[in-house]
């Protein structure tokens, strides 16, 4: 018995047009899975579809606005069409605002309320809610399923500046335990994966210069990092085809899997 084959599963995944959420896509594929990639954009889900294809997966650009319940329900009617129900659902669409960022010697006090609710609807609301309840409603009429939310290493341990994201990604955790707990008895599974540092659109300016050596704040992160480097996307692929394959991880639900090359295991 092969625990990581993903043959007969169909897989949604939400901001699959990016790097950590394409290469999550590209893993799931490679081990069997039908992978919808949903976006808003068309060029760069075109691209996951074609480099997914290219390497022997089958694949679908699905667009759809996270943000938008009606535009979710379309896009899982359209793989339902296509390829019948979803089963592996990964929500890594999400982010943060510079207006719901604190700078070094920026006051809190002064955060607009605007920014701060603009990263909890990116990272909680559209980045988690809506899919868990538009493709869980139907997970839950088929007693399976499995649920990955991408949380981040900043949810368990608040960084400096980015106190929005922090705190909206916090929530997402609280809110997969909760869902695991509730979905528990009717077959679906809802975990999530905390990344560490890997670079990426959002954040690479952060951590790299254009040169490709590491700011200072980059500097100060793989200084605290144990293996001494920043994560590379394919290593998100493991985790995410564990939580997915039903007979590997079948009896795993409400979890938070670390992918941080030790980062969270240093106090000093």
């Amino acid at each position: 018995m092969n625990l990581f084959d993903l043959s007969g599963e169909v897989a949604a995944v939400f901001g699959g047009t990016g790097v950590l959420g394409g290469a999550m896509a590209d893993a799931l594929a490679a081990h069997g899975a039908k992978v919808a990639v949903i976006g808003r954009s068309e060029d760069r889900g075109r691209y996951a579809v074609e480099r997914i294809e290219a390497a022997g997966g089958t694949a679908v650009f699905v667009p759809a606005d996270a943000m938008s319940k009606d535009s979710i329900r379309a896009a899982r009617d359209a793989i339902l069409s296509k390829w019948g129900a979803v089963t592996v659902l990964v929500n890594g669409a999400g982010g943060n605002k510079p207006e719901a960022t604190v700078m070094p010697g920026g006051d809190f006090t002064k955060l607009p309320l605007d920014g701060w609710s603009a990263v909890f609807d990116l990272n909680l609301v559209g980045g988690t809610l809506l899919p868990c309840q538009v493709f869980g409603e139907t997970m839950v009429a088929a007693g399976r399923g499995s649920i990955v939310n991408v949380a981040s290493m900043s949810a368990i341990l608040p960084l400096s500046r980015v106190v929005a994201y922090s705190a909206s990604k916090a929530a997402v955790l609280n809110l997969t335990q909760w869902l695991a707990r509730e979905w528990a008895t009717k077959g679906v599974r809802v975990n999530a994966i905390s990344p560490g540092f890997f670079p990426a659109e959002q954040n690479r300016r952060m951590l790299l210069r254009d040169d490709g050596t590491y700011t200072e704040r980059g500097q100060s992160i793989v200084g605290h990092t144990p293996m001494g480097r920043f994560g590379e996307a394919p290593e998100l692929g493991g985790a995410i085809v564990w939580l997915a394959a039903p007979r590997a991880s079948g009896f795993v639900t409400g979890q938070n899997i670390v992918v941080d090359g030790g980062f969270s295991s240093v106090t000093i």
